[in-house]
């Protein structure tokens, strides 16, 4: 056999563009410092890796280069990408992504 499974918790997997947060700098989170990968994990509580309740993970670039701010693929809706900008409600992002209720 060539493959093998591994299980996980995850109820979505969101991707977020890792280049564009980059060059942000930041601006997500109460004190506005953080990534925004970063900032969700930590605003909505979910852990790391399998063992969280959904997956938010830096992409490489997905070729949409907003202007100040970062793009944001919810796997679930493929076909509609979100442009989020800096200091984002990340209770109202998260009700939007399906992260929360």
């Amino acid at each position: 056999m060539t493959t093998r499974k591994v299980r996980s918790r995850w109820s979505g997997t969101v991707l977020v563009c890792r280049k564009c947060s980059k060059k942000l700098g930041g601006g997500f989170g109460p004190d506005g410092k953080r990534p925004l990968a970063k900032a969700l994990r930590k605003h909505l509580a979910l852990g790391k890796g399998p063992k969280a309740k959904a997956g938010i993970i830096e992409v490489s670039c997905l070729d949409i280069c907003p202007k100040r701010a970062v793009t944001v693929v919810d796997t679930r809706h493929p076909d509609q990408w979100l442009i989020v900008r800096p200091g984002a409600n990340l209770d109202a992002l998260a009700h939007e992504i399906g992260l929360k209720d």
